[in-house]
C-alpha cells in the first residue's frame, strides 16, 4: 500500500513508541500537521516558541530516559531550534528534531523561509540529514532514532522537504538498522578494567568522580555498589549530582569551580582518581597542571574522543558507565589498604566547612532550596543558568527518584521553564519544580501559556535580585565592581553607569506576580523567610495549573566558594566582601 511521506512520518512515530511530540506549525510543515490531525496514539504539545519547544523535548528526555521528539517548520522555525540542539548536544541528550523544508527543486534558490539547517547544525548535533528521496524516508527516520539513543546519546536533525511529505511511497517502516561506519561501543575491555580494579584495590586514598554520564546511563546503583565494596568516597560534577544520594556516608559533594571545600580537597589529595562519565571540562579541573596532581587517573567514558583530551589519564576505558561499573563490581578484589581514615577526614572537613549563605536578614536562595528539600518528595528540579543554577547544585538534596535537570555544557539561559514543562509531561505523577533567575526566566517566560494550556502543576521559583547575577558577581570580584549592563532595573533616565544599588532605584519590570495573573495563574511574592512554607503549600494545592513564586533576595549575594578562572582547585575563594559593605 502506498501512503504519503507525511503519513509515514506519523506511522514512524507510532512504531518508535513516541508518546509526546512537541510541535509548532508552519507553511513547510503544514502537511505533516494535517497528517497529525486526530492522532490519538501520542500527545501533540504546542509550545509558544521553537526554542521553548526544543528545551521541553530535552527536559522530557532527561526526565524519562526516552528520546525527545520535536517538529517545526523551515526557516526561522528551524533556526530557533539551534540553541536547544546545541544544549542537548553538550549534555548528551537524545533528541530527534524534524524540520520542514522547501521542496527539493527549490533548495539552494533562496526560496521563502529556506535555510540550510543541516549545514547550520552539523557541528552541534550528532547527525543531520536532508531527506532527498521518498524511498529513503522510512530508513532515515529509523536511523535517526537509533543514532540519537545509542552510544553517546545526542540530538539528530532530519530535514524534511515539502515534496517528500506529499510524495507517495511504501507504507513499510523498517524494523532493523544497519549503518555502515556507525558502530557504537558495546562491551567493556576486561583487561583494562582488571588493571583499574587492581589500582583501586591498592590505592590508599582512592576517589570516585561521577559525571553526567553516570546519570545518563542510569548507573547510580552500580556506582553505589562499587563505592561501598571498596570503601572509597565519591564526588560529583554538577551534571553528576544525584549519582549517589546526598545523604550516603561516602558522598562528599560537588567539586569544581563552585564545589565544596571537602570535595575539591579530595580531588587535590587523592592518590587514585577513578572518573566515570565526565569530559574534564575547565569548570571542574581549574588549572590543568595542578588537577589531581599526585594521582593516577582511570577514565571510563562512552566517548573515546573525551578520554585524555583535557586530562591525560593512566587507564582509559571506552564503555557505557553502568555496564563498566557493573562489571567492575564483579571483579573488584578486596582493598589492600584501610580507607576509613581517608573518608572520615573528608567528611569531617565537610562538616567543619559547610556551604553557608548569609542574606543579611533577607530571604536567601539557600532558605528556598532547603524548603524544597523539606516540602517535596524526590522532585524533578530544573534550573535556568547563572547563580540560581549554582545555588541549586550546592544546596539541593537529590535522592531516590529525584533528579536535577540543568544545562551544564552550553549554559543556556531560558532552559529551566520549558525543561520543567517537558519533565512534567513525561513524568506526570512526579513533583516538578523550576528554579530560575529573574533574567533567565524572561528569555522563555511565554511558555507559561504552554503550562497553563497543558494543565501542568509545575512550581516555578524565581530568585529576583534585579541583576544578571552571575555576570554581576564576576564584575564585582574581578572587574573592579563596574556593573556593566547587568542591572535589570536600569532606566534611560538613570544617567551615569551605576554600581550602587539603593532604595532610590527604579521599580523592577515586569511585575512577576501580575505577569502570572495575566496568564490566569497564581503569582506569589515572598519577601520574608516566614512566608516560604505557606507559598509552597499554596503551590501544591494548585493541581491543574502552574504556580509562580517570586522570591526577593539580596541584590548582591554571591555564590561561594569560587575557584577563579585559571586557579587550582586548592585556591578557592571562600569569603568575599564588597568594599564598603
Amino acid at each position: 500500500m502506498k501512503i504519503s511521506g507525511a503519513k509515514l512520518f506519523v506511522k514512524a512515530l507510532q512504531e518508535e513508541g513516541v508518546d509526546t511530540l512537541f510541535a509548532y506549525p508552519g507553511g513547510m510543515a503544514i502537511d505533516l500537521f494535517d497528517a497529525l490531525y486526530g492522532e490519538t496514539a501520542f500527545r501533540v504539545v504546542l509550545p509558544r516558541h521553537e526554542q521553548g519547544l526544543v528545551h521541553a523535548a530535552d527536559g522530557y528526555a532527561r526526565a524519562t530516559g526516552r528520546t525527545g521528539v520535536c517538529l517545526v517548520t523551515s526557516g526561522p522555525g528551524a533556526t530557533n531550534l539551534v540553541t536547544g540542539i546545541a544544549t542537548a548536544n553538550y549534555d548528551s541528550v537524545p533528541l530527534v528534531c524534524f524540520t520542514g523544508q522547501v521542496p527539493t527543486h527549490l533548495i539552494g534558490n533562496d526560496a521563502f523561509q529556506e535555510v540550510d539547517i543541516v549545514g547550520i547544525c552539523r557541528s552541534i548535533c550528532k547527525y543531520a540529514v536532508t531527506v532527498r528521496s521518498r524511498d529513503d524516508l522510512g530508513r532515515i527516520i529509523k536511523e535517526a532514532f537509533y543514532i540519537a539513543r545509542t552510544g553517546k546519546p545526542g540530538p539528530v536533525l532530519v530535514d524534511f522537504p515539502k515534496d517528500i511529505q506529499l510524495a507517495l511511497g511504501s507504507d513499510e517502516y523498517p524494523q532493523e538498522v544497519s549503518i555502515r561506519g556507525y558502530k557504537p561501543s558495546t562491551g567493556v575491555h576486561m583487561g583494562q578494567l582488571k588493571k583499574a580494579a587492581a589500582m583501586l584495590a591498592a590505592a590508599k586514598r582512592p576517589l570516585f568522580l561521577a559525571g553526567g554520564g553516570v546519570n545518563i546511563a542510569r548507573g547510580g546503583d552500580a556506582l553505589r555498589r562499587v563505592a561501598e565494596a571498596c570503601g572509597a568516597p565519591v564526588v560529583t560534577t554538577i551534571m553528576g549530582k544525584g549519582a549517589l544520594p546526598y545523604n550516603h556516608p561516602l558522598y562528599i559533594g560537588n567539586m569544581g569551580m563552585h564545589g565544596n571545600i571537602a570535595a575539591n580537597t579530595a580531588v587535590s589529595e587523592c592518590d587514585l582518581l577513578f572518573s566515570v562519565g565526565t569530559r574534564f571540562n575547565d569548570r571542574i579541573t581549574g588549572k590543568l597542571s595542578e588537577f589531581a596532581k599526585g594521582a593516577q587517573i582511570v577514565h571510563i567514558d562512552i566517548d573515546a574522543a573525551s578520554i585524555s583530551r583535557n586530562i591525560v589519564v593512566d587507564v582509559p576505558i571506552v564503555a557505557d558507565a553502568r555496564e563498566a561499573l557493573e562489571k567492575l563490581a564483579e571483579i573488584l578484589p578486596p582493598a589492600k589498604a584501610e580507607r576509613g581514615g581517608w573518608v572520615q577526614r573528608l567528611q569531617s572537613l565537610r562538616a567543619e566547612k559547610p556551604l553557608v549563605m548569609d542574606g543579611g536578614g533577607a530571604v536567601t536562595p539557600k532558605d528556598v532550596i532547603e524548603a524544597i528539600n523539606a516540602q517535596f518528595d524526590e522532585p524533578i528540579v530544573t534550573t535556568d543558568v547563572g547563580q540560581n543554577q549554582l545555588w541549586t547544585t550546592q544546596f539541593l538534596q537529590v535522592k531516590g527518584q529525584g533528579k536535577l535537570l540543568t544545562s551544564g555544557g552550553l549554559g543556556t539561559m531560558g532552559y529551566g521553564l520549558p525543561a520543567a514543562i517537558g519533565a512534567k509531561l513525561g513524568c506526570p505523577d512526579r513533583p516538578v519544580v523550576c528554579i530560575a533567575g529573574d533574567g533567565g526566566f524572561q528569555m522563555n517566560e511565554q511558555e507559561l501559556a504552554t503550562a497553563v494550556c497543558e494543565e501542568l502543576p509545575v512550581t516555578i521559583c524565581i530568585f529576583n535580585n534585579s541583576y544578571l547575577g552571575n555576570v554581576r558577581q564576576w564584575q564585582e570580584m574581578f572587574f573592579g565592581g563596574k556593573y556593566s549592563c547587568t542591572c535589570l532595573r536600569k532606566r534611560a533616565s538613570c544617567g551615569a553607569w551605576c554600581s550602587n544599588p539603593n532604595a532610590q532605584c527604579p521599580p523592577y519590570v515586569p511585575d512577576f506576580v501580575k505577569l502570572a495573573q495575566s496568564y490566569g495563574i497564581e503569582g506569589i511574592r515572598v519577601t520574608d523567610r516566614a512566608q516560604i512554607a505557606e507559598a509552597f503549600a499554596r503551590a501544591k494545592a494548585n493541581t491543574k495549573a502552574p504556580t509562580l513564586i517570586e522570591f526577593i533576595v539580596e541584590r548582591e549575594s554571591n555564590v561561594l566558594p569560587i575557584v577563579p578562572g585559571g586557579n587550582a582547585l586548592s585556591e578557592m575563594v571562600t569569603e568575599y566582601k564588597k568594599e564598603g559593605k
